[in-house]
């Protein structure tokens, strides 16, 4: 085959090339992912669905200490440097996919001498080759794993935004830990105060052995004090452990909680799988298993490649036969995969099973954001709720202490009121803190579940350096 016949060839079998089939679109995998579930219009959890969602979640909630934690975590957490390096390896396999779309070149060459001098055979050969993809073998890899890369960027965007959300959490409740610790520390102030004060009436005798005895709930109150000191070491170490630091309990915290940003709005739930990371991330995977089919479907066609080489020759040893140099060749070959035992149609019955599962791993994905978000929109009405509630439980409760202090002094009641009344405003302020904290927690979540991004992109930005 002269060269003008091998580059007719090329031509002929780029036009006439198969084209490829495009894969299912973002409405069709909606559409078949989802038969069975009808997304309303609004959420049925409530929340303001009239304008769309806001960026920069992270500072609404007017704290720098934790956005500049947020920034550490996404330079210096393990997780995430793991979901970039998945990143980086599937532009790595979209390259090597690409690869074969483009002719391969190869330069040979052999330098031999002789005894007394220089001189002998030499040889330089250079070839060209190059696989036509008549049948959209190649293209359907490529395109594959040019979706299964755009995948794993919509996982690493997830993986970026699920990292924010967990320090956020980690540190409210490290602030918490700390609050219940104040919280216990008062109240053992006050129980070591109640059995003073026993203690000096039966050693002036207008008390007896068993008010003191009643005054002995100091220990449970220490034994909680640990508890509570155990609790606060262990959440410092947890947001420690997300900051990429060594985990030593040593973190300065803040020492109060955020207060509770306003209502934010919350889009339309038919927006949600075009916005949340995972689900893009699920959806390009259909597409990828969807080109893996093709691919698969494809190898079982025959292959057609072209070679084209260019050599030369020269020899002080031996004398060559006339010719031109260099010489210029050119052919073609053809692989017709006839029979391989059954492998290639259960390579396609593989692909096929892969691709039912990429569908159905994409409605998971999308009903659990669907659940997610009506789950803490409803955790954050029923908070707010609890909150008021317990606010005026703790009001009561401490009032009621006032009063039966006031009893145990004139002599009315004795001390195992007051106490009883001590450990119930304890556990009332308690209850409310843990409740305030969870809410902040809940619009973390919301967040998370809505999709939206957590902070600026500099700081987004942060991760991928």
């Amino acid at each position: 085959m002269t060269w003008q016949a091998a580059l007719a060839a090329v031509l002929v079998a780029t036009v006439m090339g198969c084209a490829l089939k495009q894969p299912p679109t973002r409405d069709d995998i909606k559409q078949d992912a989802l038969a069975h579930t009808t997304v309303p219009t609004a959420w049925k959890a409530g929340g303001d669905a009239t304008a769309p969602l806001p960026d920069a979640w992270l500072v609404s909630f007017a704290d720098p200490m934790l956005s500049a934690l947020a920034a550490e975590a996404l330079a210096y957490n393990a997780d995430l440097k793991v979901a970039a390096a998945r990143v980086e390896q599937a532009a790595g396999l979209l390259q090597l996919a690409s690869s074969p779309l483009l002719p391969a070149l190869g330069l040979t060459g052999i330098y031999s001498g002789k005894s007394g001098g220089a001189g002998g055979l030499n040889v330089a050969f250079l070839n060209a080759s190059l696989e036509l993809d008549v049948w959209g073998r190649l293209r359907y890899g490529e395109a594959a794993a040019r979706a299964q890369s755009e995948a794993a960027q919509a996982d690493f965007a997830y993986a970026q935004q699920s990292l924010a959300a967990m320090v956020a959490r980690s540190w409210f409740l490290a602030i918490e830990s700390g609050l219940q610790r104040v919280l216990v520390e008062e109240a053992l102030r006050a129980t070591l105060e109640l059995q003073r004060v026993a203690q000096d009436r039966w050693r002036i005798g207008v008390g007896n052995e068993q008010a003191v005895s009643e005054a002995a709930a100091v220990g449970s109150v220490r034994d909680l004090l640990r508890q509570t000191v155990q609790a606060r070491d262990e959440a410092l170490r947890a947001l420690e452990l997300l900051l990429g630091r060594y985990p030593a309990a040593e973190i300065a915290v803040a020492q109060g909680l955020a207060p509770m940003p306003a209502p934010v709005p919350i889009g339309l739930p038919s927006e949600l799988l075009e916005r949340r990371p995972d689900v893009i991330a699920a959806e390009r995977r259909v597409a990828a298993a969807f080109s893996r089919v093709g691919e698969a479907r494809a190898a079982q066609l025959p292959r057609i490649g072209l070679t084209v080489g260019l050599s030369a020759l020269s020899s002080d040893v031996v004398t060559l036969p006339n010719r031109n140099d260099p010489v210029f060749g050119g052919g073609a070959n053809l692989f017709a995969p006839l029979y391989q035992g059954g492998a290639l149609r259960a390579q396609v019955e593989i692909r096929d099973a892969e691709q039912k599962q990429a569908m159905a791993e994409y409605a998971r994905i999308a009903r659990r954001a669907f659940g997610e978000v009506e789950n803490a929109l409803g955790a954050e009405l029923a908070l707010r709720d609890r909150e008021a509630l317990l606010a005026r439980n703790v009001a009561e409760n401490e009032r009621a202490l006032e009063l039966v202090q006031i009893q145990y002094r004139v002599g009315s009641v004795d001390l195992r009121a007051v106490e009883q009344r001590q450990l119930a405003v304890l556990s009332a302020r308690t209850t409310l803190l843990r409740v305030q904290t969870e809410r902040l927690a809940q619009r973390v979540n919301l967040h998370l579940a809505l999709g939206g991004s957590f902070g600026p992109p500099a700081v987004e930005a942060v991760a991928a350096k």
